[in-house]
């Protein structure tokens, strides 16, 4: 079950991200539930290191979430930018 909630949010999170960064991105439903997956992963290592305790779901973590996808989506769009210049 906490699979399916992952890739809830992980949808939620690239979805909001890809909203907040302007610019097109060539990506789908897929492109964006990793996106918001390795989000996840990045604002859940940074929430790891300021918090104490046991971690569950929270409103904190979501917004972790999407700050690491937007940061993902940046690196990205850098990256795809110089390999195509």
């Amino acid at each position: 079950m906490e699979v399916i909630a992952w890739l809830i949010v992980g949808v939620i999170a690239g979805a909001l991200a890809r909203l907040l960064v302007p610019g097109r991105d060539p990506m789908g439903v897929l492109g964006t539930l990793v996106l918001g997956l390795v989000g996840s992963v990045i604002g859940g290592l940074v929430g790891n290191l300021f918090a104490e305790g046991d971690q569950t779901f929270t409103p904190a973590g979501l917004i972790g979430s999407i700050l690491g996808a937007v940061l993902a989506l940046v690196v990205y769009r850098a990256a795809v930018t110089r390999r195509t210049a």
